[in-house]
């Protein structure tokens, strides 16, 4: 598998859930969560173009 496939496709699950709970009236914790799941597509897409 190549490097960086985890922490993407891990962020894109994170980032998926907590869109779910923007709505609901957690909506900081999800604004939060939210984030890092921004950041691991980030790193993990980083990853895979350093790595090719």
């Amino acid at each position: 598998m190549r490097e960086g496939m985890i922490p993407a496709v891990l962020g894109t699950v994170v980032t998926a859930s907590s869109a779910a709970f923007l709505g609901s009236r957690y909506k900081m914790a999800a604004t939060g969560i939210l984030g890092f799941g921004l950041a691991h597509i980030v790193l993990g897409a980083i990853d895979l173009f350093e790595h090719r």
